[in-house]
């Protein structure tokens, strides 16, 4: 099975620092094949024959690495329903367009009910949550009102990153 695998706040400012090729090369010792990392920010696309959890990944990178993050694992098919189609026709810049992607229903039900001002757009469908930035993602308020309701249940990435990971699935 094909995965993408989100580690939460990896290489963010100073903290929680890993090397990518360090993640590769334990998603491989874990049994992972073909591992992809994209950008340093704590994203893997990879091919697993075993189940492999998110818990063993957050384990292993604690006890490897020296960095506790919290990850979501998800299947090439969810990817596939998240990175569809942008949700707001207006979402013409994908760096503005943030994606919060969660480990399970529960979390994304949490963030629900996100304020939005101005230009802003806000929707959560099955699969993800949805805010178009209008005037970008560090001046957005209802990013940071999004960011605290995920809490470790969730991690965003924005949309360009979202559609590179899809690219690397195919």
């Amino acid at each position: 099975m094909r995965y993408v695998a989100l580690w939460r706040g990896i290489n963010v400012g100073k903290a929680k620092r890993i090397a990518m090729a360090d993640l590769k090369a334990l998603l491989t010792e874990l049994g992972a094949t073909n591992v992809t990392t994209l950008l340093n920010s704590g994203n893997a696309v990879f091919d697993a024959n075993k189940k492999l959890s998110a818990d063993q990944l957050r384990a292993a990178v604690a006890e490897r690495l020296g960095v506790d993050a919290a990850v979501i694992l998800k299947t090439a098919a969810q990817w596939h329903a998240i990175a569809a189609e942008p949700p707001f026709p207006e979402a013409e810049d994908p760096s503005r367009l943030l994606v919060a992607i969660t480990a399970d229903a529960a979390a994304l039900k949490a963030a629900e009910g996100i304020v939005t001002a101005g230009d802003e757009r806000y929707t959560v469908t099955p699969h993800a949550a949805y805010l178009w930035c209008a005037q970008g993602i560090l001046e957005s308020k209802a990013g940071v009102q999004l960011l605290k309701k995920l809490g470790e249940g969730g991690t965003t990435r924005n949309w360009a990153t979202v559609q590179k990971l899809r690219a690397l699935l195919d």
